[in-house]
């Protein structure tokens, strides 16, 4: 999770994994998928929002990591890539956008 700046906290006796930031953030924590459903099928996006996605996934790009073009929409500019699960993860401005009364 280096590049999102959070730290794996990992108990070997709980299914759960943490991250937490280190910075400042929400905590997450993940929970293996249930024994019905397959890896990189789920049906929630995780979206982390970014003031720049274009320095974002240059950063990305620079670090390694596949990640999508950016597209625009509505105000903002988004890209998606995939986590090393295989779920798909998005990096977005939208939280910065100008706010239309």
């Amino acid at each position: 999770m280096d590049h999102f700046d959070y730290e794996v906290v990992k108990d070997e006796a709980d299914r759960i994994t943490e991250l937490t930031p280190k910075l400042h953030g929400a905590h997450l924590l993940l929970h293996p998928a249930a024994r019905g459903q397959t890896q990189g099928q789920s049906q929630v996006k995780l979206v982390f929002d970014v003031p720049d996605v274009h320095g974002a996934r240059e950063r990305f790009v620079q670090q390694g990591v596949a990640i999508g073009p950016i597209h625009h929409a509505d105000g903002y500019d988004f890209c998606n890539l995939k986590d090393p699960s295989g779920n798909s993860v998005s990096l977005s401005r939208r939280a910065f956008r100008p706010h239309i009364v």
